[in-house]
């Protein structure tokens, strides 16, 4: 075969190949050497992503944006659909003092160590907006059954503008952060007992601006975005807590510290380790079997590798991850990336709407095993 019929029908194979991942959704990498690969695509802003090791997708809406959806599982066509069904997901006009059984605001999800999905209300209709009492809720689904198996109420631990934002789990407990009252929250998964920590502390507070594209982060009326408490991670052996707000640092506490109720908060205080990684703005963050952390850049749209000890290295930078958002790792080593463009939607944009659709969800080969705290 002639050369440029040979190169023409390899670029019609590779291009073939790309499309079928990306409709498919499949592990299986295209015929390239783009290690970043497009993997969902969505006509909506999506920010947070996870997989069972059935290998079932599932993702959640920031914005309810009128359009009800903020659970939805992925079939292999990318195509959604609500959970665990479309009445949990329609908007809803929350009296006062009164909750239902929909969601107010879903920040966050994740598949458990039980193998369940754990799906996480913030609690309020946004940030900086007033919380709905009762709607800061931990819900525990069962994805096959689709069904509610418990819910735990983090009213006791909610402040009047609390946006509940991520969970992690360590055995019996759950650590929750709070972006909108500076502050974490530790749940007795066998009690339901909640509690606060760190409230207003250095450590839990927005310090420094929020970046994002090469500029600073700000709202609709043209004031800085401050995102408190956002991320964090428990390290695969259960003994350390790493926690920062959106705009960095990251610190790090030991968990015998928060999971004894008997400690004072002087005594939790004296306890973390601010500053341990200067990470920079972040949107999500994973942990991997060894110990290893990753973040996501906002402002240079790069993915980081900070090592047990601190140590912050680049694992890849790319124009297309703008707002990396919550991560994800897989039992087959790919990092899931939500480039959610974010900072492109008016509350974080100065009131411009520029978000570039599609959104999409990438994939990341980093051979490296998921934490078994975040896998059955």
């Amino acid at each position: 075969m002639p050369l440029a019929k040979s190169l023409t029908a390899m670029g019609r194979l590779a291009t073939a190949c790309l499309a079928l991942a990306i409709i498919q959704g499949c592990a299986s990498r295209p015929e390239s050497n783009e290690p970043l690969v497009p993997t969902f695509q969505s006509q909506r802003v999506l920010n947070g992503v996870t997989t069972t090791p059935e290998g079932r997708v599932f993702v959640s809406y920031p914005q309810a944006d009128g359009k009800g959806m903020q659970v939805a599982e992925l079939d292999a066509q990318g195509q959604p659909y609500p959970f665990p069904d479309a009445s949990w997901n329609t908007p809803q006009n929350w009296a006062p003092g009164t909750v239902g059984s929909g969601y107010v605001q879903v920040n966050s999800l994740r598949t458990g160590p039980d193998g369940k999905l754990w799906i996480l209300d913030a609690g309020a209709p946004g940030m900086g907006q007033q919380a709905v009492k009762g709607g800061a809720r931990l819900f525990r689904f069962d994805p096959q059954t689709r069904q509610l198996l418990q819910t735990y109420d983090l009213a006791a631990a909610v402040y009047p503008y609390s946006y509940i934002d991520d969970v992690r789990f360590n055995g019996r407990y759950a650590y929750l952060t709070d972006a909108g009252a500076p502050g974490l929250i530790v749940l007795d998964l066998q009690t339901g007992a909640v509690r606060r920590v760190l409230d207003n502390n250095n450590a839990t507070t927005a310090m420094r601006q929020l970046r994002a594209d090469g500029h600073a982060v700000l709202d609709t009326k043209g004031q800085p975005v401050r995102v408190h408490a956002d991320q964090l991670e428990v390290s695969p052996d259960g003994q350390w807590l790493y926690f920062q707000p959106a705009s960095g640092p990251m610190a790090r506490i030991a968990t015998r510290w928060l999971n004894d109720p008997a400690v004072s908060e002087k005594e939790i205080e004296s306890r973390v380790e601010l500053g341990w990684a200067d990470t920079p703005s972040t949107g999500g963050t994973a942990i991997d079997a060894q110990g290893n952390l990753y973040t996501t850049d906002t402002d240079k749209h790069r993915i980081l590798r900070i090592s047990p000890e601190g140590k912050i290295s680049t694992v890849i930078q790319d124009d297309r991850l703008v707002w990396g958002d919550a991560l994800w790792i897989d039992r087959q080593g790919y990092l899931w990336i939500p480039a959610s463009q974010l900072s492109r939607t008016p509350g974080f944009n100065g009131g411009r709407m520029e978000v570039q659709y599609p959104v999409w969800i990438y994939r990341l080969q980093i051979h490296a095993a998921p934490s078994p705290l975040d896998h059955p």
